[in-house]
């Protein structure tokens, strides 16, 4: 696997998202917070589709980062992420 990244920038994160024709989502049984996730293709019954707003509101207040993948080994378009939590800063 190619080399991952690690953000919090918003603007990135969504453009990542978007390139790979994916949405924002969270899990339904989860709560008012929600775990993320993001959405790929047909969408999934135990995601909800949520507004980007939303879904940086909960990836803030959980002080997440978003670790992704450009490209795989073989050059093509990565969907590989993943949210974890940020370092100490």
């Amino acid at each position: 696997m190619s080399e991952a990244k690690t953000t919090t920038d918003h603007a990135a994160i969504r453009k990542w998202v978007e390139a790979r024709q994916g949405r924002p989502a969270r899990v339904k049984t989860s709560g008012p917070g929600g775990i993320l996730r993001i959405d790929f293709g047909k969408p999934e019954d135990n995601l909800e589709e949520i507004s980007w707003e939303e879904f940086f509101r909960i990836f803030d207040e959980n002080r997440l980062a978003f670790l992704h993948q450009e490209r795989t080994e073989g050059g093509d378009l990565s969907r590989f992420s993943k949210f974890i939590e940020r370092d100490g800063s």
